[in-house]
């Protein structure tokens, strides 16, 4: 057995060691929840949902969520659901349905996590064989790259950073037709699941471009493979996973302008390869493929005008009353110190010893990965999620520079083991900095086990209910809800902040033409809104119940019928 071979089992079996052990310290920790199936975040839950729905016999290309508002579009596709549909439909003969979702939702993150520390180690040994075990100790702790991996997460963004990990790992290896097709396939693949990653894909095939520019004859073959690679996985993707929802009006997911904006740009790769074939200068090369990109990039924008603003549909409302708030969706000037300190603190680590790297050891590759984070830096700049990606980029030259460390002796190596731990970072700012302390979830949340299961116990109905009650009410009752946490549901958000903000009596008039039954209010879910005097939420908040209202449960005045 060649090295080679002996190096990938040995790196495998460490990603798999080390995803195991912190998958079962994790599971043991959430167990009670886990067990529950009460899932980390509202996304995991609505997926956990619409797979269940697929199962249940909803068309394969139907991604419509009919329980939220008049019937939601969601902006998924069914590539994310593969995975957990797969594991419970092999696990429900032996297990029974909820035994199965429950090892379903546990084992996939696990299975994801352990692909991603391969595939660290993996670009690591690219850079410097002997740091690729240290990369994979430093990715598995990668605050926040780690909490998209937890059991429980079977949202998208971990089998999107897997792809991007692996898409990595090709585009700085050989560049062969086959290095380029698969790097195509995994951006087309990227963006059949979602749009998040698209900026990180746009840097590789950039530099592949600028790669081929400074070759000179014979380094076609790598984007000629892009091209087709990127239009091949395109194509596959529009007739496997195109949803009836193809025609969304939105760049926001797998629709038809995203997909129409992908293709545009793989072109240029293909275009650039025919015109530059026998072009020798740098110069004139680069001005071709300069030129090709600027001018797919204006066809883009007037074929495909959505995808300039994703989120530019949301009305200034919502965005005002809700987008704004979601977490990893805020940005570095809207978070609180310990929160941006937290997720972005190993990022810049990572960013400051890629630049280390690049200037300690010149070459494509170091200045790839430091091109990669920096992209990551600035998506964190306007959306902290961007952190998720940083964080695990920064491992490879991080662990080089333990390396470095280590050579020169424990007082330089204790502070670089330090700073490349990403667990740390919050910790560090909760310490110097402590955020004011949340109230723990109790029984009186609105969004807490024995508020769902008391909507389980009433009769079927529409539920008005704050926002992010929905897809713990979805997968756990019968009951359909006016709004959720999902940007496509404008009409349904709208209608619940104006209910709630709104006075009694616009409130019934919506309610009526909403036909909501039940309503589901607690005191802290309009915390960061000053209601009008005479507002519902006012109104609920002082105990002075409109007379078209029946409280439900008198002891928490949490659930209310309306009265016909």
């Amino acid at each position: 057995m060649d090295r080679e071979r002996l190096d990938l089992i040995s790196d495998l079996a460490i990603a798999v060691l080390l995803a195991f052990v912190l998958g079962l310290a994790w599971t043991i920790g959430d167990w009670s929840s886990l067990s529950a199936l009460w899932l980390p975040d509202t996304d995991d839950v609505m997926r956990l949902q619409q797979v269940r729905d697929w199962l249940g016999g909803q068309s394969w290309s139907d991604l419509t969520q009919y329980r939220l508002g008049a019937g939601v579009p969601m902006h998924w596709s069914r590539v994310a659901d593969l995975g957990p549909a797969l594991l419970i439909t092999t696990a429900t003969p032996l297990l029974g349905t909820h035994r199965a979702e429950v090892l379903a939702v546990t084992v996939w993150p696990i299975l994801l996590f352990a692909g991603a520390l391969l595939l660290v180690g993996r670009i690591t040994r690219r850079l410097d064989p002997d740091a690729a075990r240290t990369a994979m100790v430093i990715a598995a702790i990668a605050y926040p790259a780690t909490t998209i991996f937890v059991p429980g997460r079977i949202d998208h963004h971990g089998l999107q950073l897997v792809l991007l990990l692996g898409a990595t790992l090709v585009a700085i290896g050989k560049p062969t037709f086959r290095n380029g097709a698969i790097t195509g396939a995994l951006a087309a693949t990227s963006l059949v699941i979602g749009m998040e990653t698209m900026p990180f894909f746009a840097v590789l095939g950039a530099a592949a471009l600028l790669a081929w520019a400074y070759v000179g004859r014979g380094g076609d073959a790598r984007i000629i493979g892009l091209g087709v690679g990127t239009l091949t996985g395109l194509g596959i993707g529009i007739a496997g996973f195109a949803s009836r929802q193809w025609r969304y009006p939105a760049c926001d997911g797998f629709t038809q302008q995203a997909a129409t904006g992908l293709a545009i740009m793989a072109i240029v790769p293909l275009a650039v390869a025919v015109l530059g074939r026998h072009i020798i200068s740098v110069r004139v090369r680069l001005a071709i493929a300069a030129a090709l990109s600027f001018g797919a990039l204006s066809v883009v924008r007037l074929q495909s005008p959505a995808c300039g603003s994703p989120y530019g549909q949301v009305p200034i409302l919502l965005r005002r009353l809700w987008l704004d708030h979601v977490g990893e969706a805020q940005s570095i000037v809207t978070a609180s110190f310990g929160v941006a300190f937290g997720y972005l603190g190993v990022m810049l680590a990572g960013v400051a010893a890629s630049a280390w790297l690049v200037r300690r050891r010149p070459g494509r590759n170091a200045v790839l990965l430091l091109a990669l984070q920096c992209t990551a830096v600035a998506i964190a700049a306007v959306q902290l999620r961007g952190a998720y990606t940083g964080a695990m980029l920064g491992a490879p030259a991080l662990a080089i520079m333990i390396g470095a460390a280590r050579r020169r002796g424990a007082l330089t190596l204790v502070p670089a083991w330090i700073l490349s731990t990403g667990m740390l970072y919050p910790i560090a700012a909760e310490a110097f900095v402590p955020s004011p302390r949340k109230p723990a979830p109790s029984a009186s949340s609105c969004t807490s086990p024995q508020a769902i299961a008391a909507l389980d116990h009433l009769s079927l109905g529409m539920v008005m209910a704050p926002i992010d009650v929905a897809p713990w009410g979805i997968a756990a009752t019968p009951h359909a809800f006016v709004a959720g946490p999902y940007h496509r549901n404008t009409a349904g958000n709208v209608a619940m902040y104006r209910f709630f903000l709104g006075h009694s009596g616009q409130a019934r008039a919506i309610a009526d033409r909403w036909k909501v039954r039940y309503v589901v209010y607690c005191d802290s879910d309009f915390d960061a809104i000053q209601p009008a005097p005479d507002s519902m939420v006012h109104e609920l908040a002082s105990r002075r119940i409109p007379a078209w209202l029946k409280p439900l449960d008198p002891t928490g005045n949490r659930i209310f019928e309306v009265v016909p």
